[in-house]
């Protein structure tokens, strides 16, 4: 599913990426060419100048001559960008576990919590969701029919009400109705806006006074079409809201895969789900290792 979804990130760079490494002759305008084609995969400059350099040198130190050496060395630091897989937090077992999604306006937030709801019921959480986007109409009816579909159910208050009583809401009829996962959809906001960032943090606040712990997990969804304005949007959110991990969306609709080496090597974010297509079961748990492997061929 990852090798699909990572196609045009592969043909369009990654793949004459390898294909310049099993050049002749390595010289320093092929090391500039491969530079070149790691940024536009937004990698981000200052990713991609680490990347390049660290494969040059270790070609020299190492003796590495042939494309099947040199993309091992690649695949090797590739990997290093990114954190290594660590237990989220619904990997611990306890009475309520609750979620914040948080992102900007377009990212694929609301889509991506009916997704996650579908998977994390299919591998037995009791999960509820929480429409605490209370500035469009279109978001909570949007949810709730995620959640019919998903086959959760939803809790939502009035248009242009309070988040953080809705949040309170959802929390009672979770524990009322015995479900211990509760995920709860936020207004997508731009990372610039500073009144809207702090109504984000008010809602954090409900879920720190209401359930030990919580939020547990705080996960901003990013469109993988954006590339490197994705970076600065994880950073602020991360800032403001102790942002936990990414899940990436549109994978497949993109050639710019690259920003996930530039989240994972500048901000230290584990990409905990991708977006692979428009199907309910088009988001998978991310493996750093498959994804590279399937960049690299």
């Amino acid at each position: 599913m990852f090798r699909g979804a990572l196609e045009r990130t592969r043909q369009s760079f990654f793949g004459r990426v390898a294909t310049l490494l099993g050049a002749t002759e390595l010289g320093e305008e092929t090391w500039d060419e491969i530079e070149a084609l790691l940024v536009q995969a937004d990698m981000g400059i200052e990713t991609a100048l680490e990347v390049t350099d660290t494969l040059r040198q270790r070609a020299r130190r190492e003796g590495l001559t042939t494309r099947a050496q040199l993309q091992t060395a690649l695949k090797e630091t590739l990997l290093t960008l990114l954190p290594p897989p660590t237990p989220s937090a619904l990997s611990e077992p306890r009475l309520l576990t609750v979620v914040l999604i948080v992102g900007v306006n377009g990212s694929g937030k609301t889509t991506t919590i009916g997704k996650l709801a579908y998977r994390l019921s299919a591998e037995g959480w009791r999960v509820m969701l929480a429409a605490a986007d209370t500035f469009r109409a279109a978001a909570i009816e949007q949810l709730q029919l995620w959640g019919e579909r998903a086959g959760v159910p939803v809790v939502a208050g009035q248009i242009g009400g309070d988040a953080g009583a809705v949040l309170y809401d959802a929390i009672r009829a979770a524990r009322a109705r015995d479900r211990n996962l509760l995920i709860v959809d936020t207004a997508g906001r731009l990372h610039t806006k500073y009144n809207l960032m702090e109504e984000l943090k008010k809602v954090r606040r409900v879920a720190e006074k209401n359930v030990h712990a919580a939020p547990h997990e705080v996960w901003l969804v990013l469109d993988g079409t954006t590339g490197q304005n994705a970076l600065q949007q994880a950073r602020h959110f991360k800032e403001v809201v102790g942002v936990t991990g990414v899940i990436v969306t549109k994978l497949d609709s993109t050639a710019r895969g690259g920003m996930i080496f530039a989240i994972g090597r500048e901000l230290g974010l584990p990409v905990r789900y991708v977006g692979v297509g428009e199907g309910i079961a088009d988001l998978v748990p991310f493996d750093a290792a498959v994804f590279v492997e399937a960049l690299v061929e």
